[in-house]
């Protein structure tokens, strides 16, 4: 059993982990700001006009700036539903390290056409739309290729404390990303963000050419001929089949779609709170700093006791701070407010993140992840339409808060429906392999 010493930090103390760490931080920073500034670009160019549609005989206007934000949502999620089981595949399949690199460097390449049609006058929203799916069919190949890679970077009895790290350095990136970027697109061209932002993938590039580690997946595991029919049928068998994990893919798909106030944030803070773009920039730090917070207390402590429960409590917090954050209109409690969606979410991304890899072989890693990415990644994109087509007809405030309270009956249905995640502790025996009911 780890050590209370073991406990704290220790991923960061194996070499390949840490320099993958390093360089995924710097490249999620640009990422983060590339993200905000997207959402202030489509925000900017749509403010203020108005569609006009008829139903029924009688005439609706709706907010054209609410529903180019809830696009974005739509041109994010098709790609990863179409290419993530494939990406899943290949990382299960081939060479991870050299997977990530020919990935990283597409994106790379995407932001820098973003960042040259911004700065030379020539980008139109549907430039923006494009550039977005392609970025989001990269992902679909990049997230399972990585997921997959970490735990051969550590050792099994400290995965949690990598799981923990790495959820804390999405939430430190998405501080540090959007404070730079409401700074830089109040004082400077907006395809400066963009331009950082390709620039910033070098790091996660120089990182993985550094590794030491060299593996990958066995003859056995199907390289060279793991693209057929089987694999896919494989994967996802295996997935559907593992209780506990499709109980927190359920659990995190719909908590996402209803829950996904961060879309809203430039109506909100443009419209409702008042407080412009660097207001929107500051805003936007609420989520990651109470995420930081709690994935910092989850990565120095001991292990969590009921992990279920506590998976639980957390979405439910995580969706009562949701509702409450669409109906305040001070900004200062809007800001405790989405700082605590955050500390909820981090909680449970971390139990969720330790149980699904643990309980998947590593031959299947891959394909477990992109199964939960089509979750994990649609949910949110598809519930930022959801919320841009609910904001546009009756304003982003009811959007947000029924939002929230969904998320809470949801929380209810999964608890009542598979009892063995309220009563997982973080053991799980090889005589049930995660098969709780």
């Amino acid at each position: 059993m780890p050590t209370k010493q073991s406990t704290r930090l220790m991923a960061l103390r194996y070499r390949d982990f840490r320099l993958l760490w390093i360089g995924r931080l710097f490249s999620n920073i640009g990422s983060q700001m590339q993200l905000i500034a997207i959402n202030w670009h489509i925000f900017s160019l749509l403010r203020d006009q108005t569609y006009t549609i008829s139903i029924l005989g009688r005439e609706f206007d709706l907010g054209a700036e609410a529903l180019g934000l809830g696009a974005v949502g739509l041109v994010r999620v098709v790609p990863i539903i179409l290419f993530a089981l494939l990406g899943g595949i290949l990382a299960d399949s081939r060479d991870r390290r050299k997977l990530l690199i020919g990935v990283q460097t597409t994106a790379a390449l995407l932001a820098t056409v973003l960042a040259v049609l911004t700065l030379t006058d020539r980008i139109t929203i549907w430039w923006i739309y494009a550039l977005t799916a392609a970025g989001a069919a990269v992902s679909a190949f990049e997230e399972p290729a990585r997921q997959s890679l970490t735990p051969n970077l550590v050792p099994r009895a400290h995965f949690a404390n990598a799981v923990s790290l790495d959820t804390l350095l999405w939430y430190l990136s998405s501080v540090v990303g959007p404070a730079l970027a409401g700074a830089l697109v109040g004082a400077f061209d907006v395809g400066l963000v963009y331009a950082l932002n390709a620039v910033s993938f070098a790091t996660v590039i120089i990182s993985l050419l550094m590794l030491n580690y060299r593996g990958q997946a066995s003859p056995k595991n199907g390289l060279g001929k793991g693209l057929g029919w089987a694999a896919l049928v494989e994967g996802l068998r295996f997935t559907f089949r593992q209780r506990l994990i499709w109980s927190t893919m359920l659990l995190d798909f719909w908590a996402t779609f209803f829950s996904s106030a961060r879309t809203m944030l430039p109506i909100v803070a443009g419209d409702v709170l008042k407080v412009g773009v660097q207001g929107y920039g500051l805003l936007a730090t609420a989520q990651p700093l109470g995420a930081i917070i709690a994935g910092g207390i989850l990565a120095f402590r001991k292990e969590i006791k009921r992990q279920g429960v506590v998976l639980l409590v957390s979405v439910a917090v995580y969706g009562a701070a949701t509702a409450v954050f669409g109906l305040s209109t001070v900004f200062a409690l809007s800001y405790v407010l989405f700082a605590l969606t955050g500390a909820g979410d981090t909680v449970s991304t971390v139990i969720r993140g330790t149980l699904r890899q643990m309980l998947t072989p590593d031959r299947l890693r891959g394909r477990m992840t992109s199964v939960n990415m089509v979750f994990f990644m649609g949910g949110p994109q598809l519930g930022e339409l959801e919320a841009g087509l609910v904001a546009a007809a009756v304003g982003a405030p009811f959007a947000i808060v029924t939002g929230g309270i969904a998320t809470i009956f949801i929380v209810g249905w999964i608890a009542w429906r598979y009892p063995g995640l309220r009563q997982y502790d973080g053991e799980i025996g090889q005589e049930n392999d995660g098969r709780l009911n």
